[in-house]
């Protein structure tokens, strides 16, 4: 994924002649499972000797909504805990009227918004 997104940058930053990349905004959604120290630390390595070298990388995290068509229901995904095996994961069932839920936010990973030094 940090690979993905530092190729992405520098292509923007190629197209648009910037001499350097000073921020990069990401938004990362709760339900990718992204490790978001690991995600920073991958940047960083990814990033060197390059024009985002010296970049800030600002992450946003995405909180997980459902939307349930039975009953109109849109708010966040509800969680359940497996002690035994010492889990906690998200459920797709609606928790107003049990009924099957579609994920509508936290699942994706994108950049926001990158500023650059031309």
């Amino acid at each position: 994924m940090a690979n993905s997104i530092v190729e992405t940058v520098l292509s923007e930053a190629r197209k648009r002649n910037a001499r350097s990349v000073l921020e990069v905004q990401l938004v990362v959604g709760r339900l990718t499972m992204l490790g978001l120290e690991q995600l920073r630390y991958c940047y960083r390595l990814l990033t060197k000797d390059t024009p985002l070298e010296h970049s800030k990388l600002r992450i946003e995290q995405e909180e997980s909504r459902v939307h349930c068509e039975n009953c109109m229901f849109e708010g966040p995904i509800q969680f359940k805990q497996e002690p035994q095996y010492h889990l906690i994961f998200p459920t797709l069932e609606c928790p107003r009227c049990g009924g099957g839920v579609e994920i509508v936010a936290g699942r994706g990973c994108f950049i926001k918004s990158v500023k650059l030094r031309t």
